[in-house]
């Protein structure tokens, strides 16, 4: 009997200890982050905070942080390319794919880190502490340099400085290199002057500056904010007039009389669930702009569809291209029609004529003169300081509800915020509590459009025209969004 427990004892070593040998042969299996956990995402996080914290020292500027991220998330693209089985570069050349067994989730990592923080780093300059504090959070070395064309260190730093090279002189006037800009970033070069003056409307037709309140006792009447941004160019679309839509209903026709009424009566019943619709999509404290608004609805697929890295660079990629490529088209239709706002237009409308309207923050709806009226907006920042046709907010919502449409292969969005009326307008005059359910992506850059109209800062060929523009742009970068992934039609994910 002994013998028998020793010789069990003996079998029972062995086999525990070639189970251990075949255990220690076989490497851990490694769980991909998914979702708001893997880097894609998260260095998309770092993105809205560069967009949110450029806007508070910069003011409101959406054509200029539309086009930062659009190529951050070029880079990303790039960088990523190069160890996907399939995708080519945008901007990025002579750094050949590489192979197959170097294609892993850490090299992918590495690459676009460095890729995302030298391109957050350039463009939120402001930032760049932040953003090499969080690369030694994830345990990368910000000060690394290197350009080794077979690493994914210097793949995602040469990524980076193909994009910002490429996009050197493209009509942005970042770094004041346009011809009349005197060596400032951002001034108007191309002389814009509007025929109305804040004091004097010529031709109501077209655009008048509108007087702001300063926050300390002034006014003063705002510039028209990059009226040059028709002649950036764009990633994907050939030009920005590529879609231009026909003109806008001139005063004396019966579609601009019907619409600037809309306009009226809509600000005038403004319901709390309308005016919290209105200050969401009008953003606010801690504003991303619109193609950061709609980065952040691309954030909730990738929560909602647990994604992983690889599909987060290629939706991001696409949603942020589109966004770009949108404001540039609505730019080019803005200064070709220097369209008039609603603001100039219920003044001509219904001058000499007692209206009813809101009539300001804490004064809800009374009793003024038409050239009284004035948006549902707080007096520092009254209305867009730019012509109207086509709508901003609808032509971006239009394109990137169609692009997460496209890219998911289904309409449906299931988002919803809760908010309280009249936070971002009259905060000493609050509404109820409201829940806004975006049920789909198409229901919610209709939304975002119609928030607009609701808010008094387009009539609604606006926002219709707009609509469109955006979905034809969505539907042009979408081929050019399958060319870079190496892929002739949409698959699922």
């Amino acid at each position: 009997m002994k013998n028998y427990f020793l010789l069990f004892a003996m079998l029972l070593a062995v086999l525990v200890s070639c189970r251990k040998a075949e255990t220690a042969d076989q490497p851990a299996t490694t769980v991909e982050p998914r979702g708001a956990e893997n880097i894609a995402y998260k260095w998309s996080e770092m993105a809205i905070l560069g967009t949110a914290n450029d806007t508070d020292r910069f003011k409101p500027r959406p054509t200029i942080t539309s086009r930062y991220l659009g190529l951050i998330f070029v880079s990303i693209f790039d960088a990523w390319s190069r160890y996907d089985e399939k995708a080519t570069p945008v901007y990025l050349s002579g750094v050949e794919r590489r192979p197959a067994t170097e294609q892993d989730l850490k090299n992918k990592e590495t690459a676009i880190s460095y890729a995302a923080f030298r391109t957050l780093s350039e463009y939120y300059f402001t930032d760049k502490e932040i953003f090499a504090n969080y690369m030694r959070e994830l345990g990368l070395d910000p000060d690394d340099m290197s350009t080794d064309p077979t690493s994914p260190i210097g793949i995602g730093n040469l990524a980076a400085k193909a994009v910002i090279e490429a996009r050197k002189g493209d009509g942005s006037n970042q770094y004041g290199e346009e011809e009349g800009s005197n060596g400032q970033p951002y001034f108007n070069y191309v002389g814009y002057a509007p025929v109305n003056s804040a004091d004097e409307n010529v031709d109501p037709n077209r655009w008048q500056p509108k007087y702001f309140a300063d926050g300390k006792g002034g006014r003063f009447a705002p510039e028209c904010l990059t009226p040059y941004w028709d002649k950036v160019q764009p990633v994907a679309l050939k030009s920005g007039d590529q879609f231009r839509p026909g003109p806008p209903p001139m005063i004396g026709s019966e579609q601009l009389e019907a619409e600037v009424k809309e306009v009226m009566e809509l600000q005038a019943n403004l319901t709390d669930k309308d005016k919290a619709l209105v200050e969401f999509m009008r953003d606010g404290p801690q504003s991303v702009q619109q193609a950061g608004h709609w980065l952040k609805f691309a954030q909730e697929v990738s929560r909602r569809d647990n994604h992983t890295l690889d599909e987060d660079v290629k939706m991001f990629f696409y949603n942020q291209v589109v966004a770009m490529d949108a404001f540039i088209a609505s730019w080019d239709s803005k200064m070709f029609y220097d369209y008039a706002r609603p603001y100039a237009l219920v003044h001509k409308y219904y001058e000499d004529q007692k209206i009813k309207a809101w009539g300001g923050e804490g004064k809800g709806i009374v009793e003024m003169d038409g050239q009284q009226w004035r948006p549902y907006s707080p007096e520092t920042f009254l209305c867009p300081p730019f012509p109207s046709y086509t709508s901003g907010h609808s032509t971006i919502s239009g394109g990137c509800g169609e692009a997460l449409k496209r890219w998911t292969g289904s309409d449906e969005f299931g988002s919803s915020v809760t908010l309280v009326a009249g936070a971002l307008t009259e905060p000493d005059n609050l509404g109820d509590t409201v829940v806004i359910e975006f049920p789909t992506f198409t229901e919610t850059a209709e939304m975002a459009g119609w928030s607009r109209v609701m808010g008094g800062y387009h009539i609604q060929a606006d926002n219709v025209a707009g609509l469109q523009l955006g979905r034809d742009v969505a539907g042009e970068v979408w081929k050019f969004y399958l060319k870079h992934i190496g892929e002739e039609e949409k698959t699922a994910m």
